[in-house]
């Protein structure tokens, strides 16, 4: 009967094959994370419908993925997880705000003894910081270059490397006071981002890069590093490659004649160590290239490969991480007037107070400081160290994103102590929501407010002993029948959960730079903040009142019509670049 109807075959045929696409597509877009906090996802376009709607409502404010997460967590109840699903573009992300489940991702388990491994969209940066990256690599190929290069970012080794920085501190703070001469408007940006890669390219490479030098007398390496960092502007890897395959193939044209340069300047100092051995000399050079080849007897091609993507890994990372942390810094600095006096106050108490009798303040006073007793310095900087540790709160650069295959068995743990399987999507430790959490820092969760870490202002995350005890007193301040608000008992930083301050990311993988970071900032902001008023410019700009003086508000802020947010450019920065006005402080010369 069906050979005399083969169109009724044909008919039943298409019938069962669409009832079963239906049904696969209903259980992947309904049911398979129907147990999962999400916004309701349509059966076609997944998250993707809903996305665009989402960002549309955010406005100028959506070009940083993380605001768009954060309004649609608040419109389900802000749950601490929430599903995407914005397949075919990307598997499934679970976006992540809650510092304990932030915790299970990056630890060390007995399944992933160096943490869940890196979510392989990363791969998007390949071009930038290399296919073998010390950031992308996983297992034993991650811990062993670790182990390789953290002699070159241990904190003995970095301050012997503090001439350098002053060094390259120098040509910034002569183009603050060009400004605060003729008193044009400039941004921040590219002048903290020349300055960082000056410092991160003589730390890691012992090259002199030039990146503060002007356009035309800058070295070939800068020039081809930038021509690269390009063509990733407004880039958070949410594209597909196959969508933009101009822009694959231009990165990977100007990452080859980048990775040229660079092998020649490996193979240049794999020779000069080469003549120094042979001589029986020690090496001057500390440079971590110097590190990293003084104990090779051939320069193969692997080391070659594997020396020039960890190179560029650090370089990107060294130069980004400090120059955004910067940036805000001196934007925060600039409309928190109090919060500016306190750091001086410190300053002041620990390099002299400065001013007409000592026109070189803003340098040579803090490298002969320095110089003298750089350790206890560091020690003694506690202000300086809570500003730093809340711009790291407020504006992290980066989260991280994990991936665990289907098959592994893994489950995470909720706040409400339900475990729930997370195979199979992508885990995305979201920093900006977990470090504005109000459960954990209260209705000024928000606001800068440096103050809330005294008594815990710890910037570096290596130190567990230390991070053990303090967890151990809070249980005994509890136990004694403290409420986390007795500040005699128990200082304000020490009730805040060391979970809940990860911008270098915790556990095993946690920043190899972020010593680096640390002593730059303490530095740069030493030398800058002494001597130098900032006013933004533009968003942000403050309010004046009939006298010329800017407005304060309730919290003792800069009143303004506009703010600065943050733009997504593989991390996250200033979306203005922080454009200001400087001036010389009041009394110097």
């Amino acid at each position: 009967m069906f050979l005399a109807h083969p169109w009724a075959l044909v008919g039943v045929g298409l019938a069962a094959l669409g009832f079963y696409l239906y049904r696969r597509l209903e259980y992947h877009r309904i049911r398979q994370h129907a147990h999962l906090p999400r916004v309701k996802p349509s059966l076609f376009w997944g998250h993707l419908a809903c996305l665009g709607e989402y960002y549309k409502a955010e406005g100028e404010e959506a070009v940083d993925s993380d605001y768009v997460f954060s309004a649609m967590l608040k419109s389900i109840g802000n749950p601490d997880v929430m599903v995407l699903d914005v397949r075919p573009f990307n598997r499934p992300i679970l976006v992540i705000r809650d510092a304990d489940i932030a915790e299970q991702v990056s630890k060390q388990t007995k399944a992933w003894p160096y943490s869940i491994p890196k979510n392989h969209r990363m791969g998007f940066l390949g071009p930038l910081i290399g296919s073998q990256s010390i950031i992308l690599t996983t297992g034993h190929k991650w811990k062993e270059t670790r182990k390789r290069f953290n002699p070159g970012f241990s904190h003995q080794h970095l301050m012997s490397l503090l001439p350098i920085i002053f060094d390259k501190t120098e040509p910034f703070l002569a183009h603050l006071h060009r400004y605060a001469q003729t008193g044009e408007a400039f941004t921040l940006e590219p002048l903290c981002t020349g300055m960082t890669f000056d410092i991160i390219g003589a730390v890691t490479m012992g090259h002199d890069v030039g990146a503060q030098l002007p356009a035309d007398q800058q070295t070939e390496f800068i020039k081809l590093y930038r021509d690269l960092l390009s063509t990733y502007e407004n880039d958070d890897g949410g594209v597909p490659a196959v969508m933009q395959p101009l822009t694959v193939w231009t990165r990977h044209r100007r990452a080859k004649r980048l990775d040229a340069h660079m092998r020649g300047i490996i193979q240049q100092k794999y020779e000069e160590l080469k003549k120094q051995r042979q001589g029986k000399k020690r090496t001057s050079s500390r440079s971590v290239l110097a590190l990293r080849l003084q104990d090779e007897d051939e320069l193969t091609e692997d080391v070659v490969r594997d020396t020039i993507d960890q190179l560029k890994s650090f370089l990107f990372a060294g130069h980004d991480t400090t120059s955004i942390l910067l940036q805000w810094a001196f934007y925060e600095l600039s409309r928190t007037p109090r919060a500016l006096k306190a750091l001086r106050a410190e300053l002041d108490d620990l390099f002299g107070p400065g001013g007409p009798d000592d026109a070189d303040a803003d340098l040579e006073t803090v490298r002969r400081a320095f110089e003298t007793n750089g350790e206890d310095l560091m020690g003694r900087m506690t202000y300086m160290s809570a500003v730093i540790k809340e711009i790291l709160r407020l504006y992290p650069p980066a989260g991280t994103a994990r991936y665990v295959p289907p098959g592994s068995n893994w489950h995470l743990t909720r706040k409400d102590g339900s475990k729930v399987c997370a195979e199979g999507v992508i885990l995305y430790n979201c920093h900006p929501l977990i470090q504005r959490d109000e459960a954990i820092y209260g209705p000024t969760a928000n606001d800068f407010i440096p103050e809330r870490w005294l008594g815990n202002t710890d910037t570096w995350m290596d130190k567990e002993g230390e991070e053990e005890e303090e967890e151990e007193e809070d249980r005994k301040v509890a136990a004694e029948g403290g409420d986390g608000e007795d500040h005699e008992k128990k200082p304000a930083g020490r009730s805040i959960p060391a979970a809940a301050w990860r911008p270098f990311e915790r556990g095993p993988r946690n920043c190899i730079g972020q010593e680096l970071a640390n002593i730059e900032a303490r530095v740069i902001l030493a030398c800058a903040a002494r001597k130098y008023d900032f006013f933004k410019v533009g968003a942000g700009e403050a309010k004046l009142d009939s006298k010329g003086k800017p407005i304060l508000n309730e919290k003792g802020q800069h009143v303004s019509d506009s703010k600065v947010y943050t733009r997504r450019s593989v991390t996250s920065r200033p979306h203005d670049g922080i454009e200001v006005r400087v001036k010389l402080r009041e009394g110097w010369s």
